[in-house]
């Protein structure tokens, strides 16, 4: 009988047996949850591990603090001073030691878009600013040396022989720099690979390692990013950010950084949710958090941003969105902004390090003409699409929503109450006001206007 399956809504249905469907009312991704495959182990604290070797300490990777010479000329790096958190730019090769970094941006030595393809495709060049940094960075004999063993390494990588790497004309060399100074291909990395007690190298410095403030303040730098390679490129449409995290998500080292990466266009899945928004202005409310209030998906709230277990999606999602009216991440508030940190941070603790996943952002594009809130996307990379995946267009998710949720609320519970992320509402303390995301105009007005949700009287609770 139809009723046995217990139809939920169209785009996430139980069936009989326990096989949960789910339709993404964005993308349109199918995703079953089958429950015998679903009882597969979490890696929570990774392997046993081995002991760390103190003779390597800041220098286990390309990125950490020991070895700073390894990757192309920071573009700015973020320091806490007894007075507050600064950021330091236009530093020379002389002084990159000088000051103790808590976050740096550099440009990727492996751009996805590069320097080149902006040159060649819209006769992009070097900004004044970015072309005297460059000019400055040079004129130092150590900074000059840094950026052509950058060059010669990342020529020796990419499959060129030794012996052309010599014979290239350092001005050659020089002019392929520009990508250091002005590429739309940046990493945010924090000072940490592993957490300061780390006794073994399974103790990674995680996102939900950091104090509430370190991860506020690693948001706000990345933000501070963002909005740089925008205005530096007048060509960018869509600026990519993202984070991999281990090896099993992506990650090139288990050194946590993020990315950001420019590119030439909106990207296909902002482009077929821009033609959703305009069918249904309200769809992020709609479709996203009310229904997964109604579904009791919700598992923390605080008065800016709400997180849920996601649905339609290919991996286990946690998804946090902003309630701000504002699209973009650069014009949030100060609380705003730390509304979303404290939520994506606790989502990162919940989980634990041992866990790959990648955390992506998603925005409004500059150019669209709809409103779209800021949301947050932390997925969990714990299985393999595979042939059945690729001949079905059907992906199997080996963890539902309902499960997911239960899978993170204990361990929130627990972290709260030991301080160690922000204060919050979890599960049924959430309010779930319906229409909470304000990004709407129509919403806004609404709210603004009919005081459904003013708060009752004294007098008017005792009578209910």
């Amino acid at each position: 009988m139809m009723q046995d399956m217990m139809p939920i809504a169209a785009h996430l249905i139980r069936m009989r047996d326990g096989t949960i469907k789910q339709l993404n009312p964005f993308t349109g991704t199918e995703v079953w949850s089958v429950p015998s495959r679903g009882h597969r182990p979490l890696r929570h604290d990774g392997n046993a591990g081995s002991p760390l070797d103190p003779a390597r300490d800041g220098a286990h990777c390309a990125f950490c603090h020991g070895r700073l010479f390894e990757t192309p000329p920071e573009k700015a790096r973020l320091v806490q001073t007894a007075t507050g958190w600064e950021t330091l730019k236009g530093l020379t090769a002389d002084q990159l030691f000088d000051t103790e970094w808590v976050f740096r941006r550099v440009p990727n030595l492996f751009e996805i878009v590069s320097f080149d393809y902006w040159e060649k495709n819209y006769s992009y060049f070097l900004p004044p600013a970015l072309q005297t940094r460059k000019d400055s960075y040079l004129a130092g004999p150590r900074g000059r040396r840094h950026v052509l063993d950058i060059i010669d390494a990342r020529m020796v990588r990419s499959g060129v022989d030794e012996a052309t790497v010599r014979a290239t004309p350092i001005e050659k060399k020089l002019a392929l720099a520009n990508a250091f100074f002005g590429g739309g291909h940046e990493l945010i990395i924090g000072r940490r690979h592993f957490i300061d007690s780390a006794i073994c190298d399974n103790q990674l410095a995680s996102s939900g390692a950091m104090t509430q403030e370190e991860h506020y303040q690693y948001f706000r730098f990345t933000i501070e990013a963002l909005r740089d390679i925008y205005l530096s490129n007048r060509y960018v449409r869509y600026v990519a950010v993202f984070q991999n995290w281990l090896k099993e998500g992506g990650a090139s080292f288990d050194h946590l950084h993020k990315q950001l990466v420019a590119i030439d266009e909106r990207g296909a899945a902002n482009e077929m949710e821009i033609r959703v928004v305009r069918a249904n202005p309200n769809i992020y409310n709609d479709e996203a958090v009310n229904f997964a209030a109604q579904r009791n998906l919700v598992f923390a709230e605080n008065e800016h941003a709400i997180a849920f277990a996601g649905f339609g999606h290919r991996f286990p999602t946690l998804e946090i969105y902003s309630k701000s009216e504002r699209s973009q991440p650069w014009n949030h508030s100060v609380e705003e902004l730390r509304g979303v940190s404290d939520l994506v941070h606790a989502c990162h603790a919940a989980m634990g390090p041992g866990i790959p996943c990648n955390e992506e952002w998603h925005y409004k594009p500059p150019d669209a003409d709809v409103p779209m809130p800021w949301r947050v996307q932390i997925k969990w990379r714990v299985s393999n699409p595979a042939g059945f995946e690729g001949g079905t267009l059907i992906y199997v998710n080996t963890i539902d929503p309902e499960t997911l949720r239960d899978t993170v609320l204990p361990r929130l519970v627990q972290l709260r109450s030991e301080g160690r992320i922000a204060p919050m509402k979890i599960a049924a303390e959430c309010d779930c006001v319906p229409n909470c995301l304000k990004y709407n105009p129509a919403v806004r007005l609404q709210h603004s206007s009919d005081g459904e949700f003013e708060p009752l009287s004294g007098e008017a609770r005792s009578e209910q």
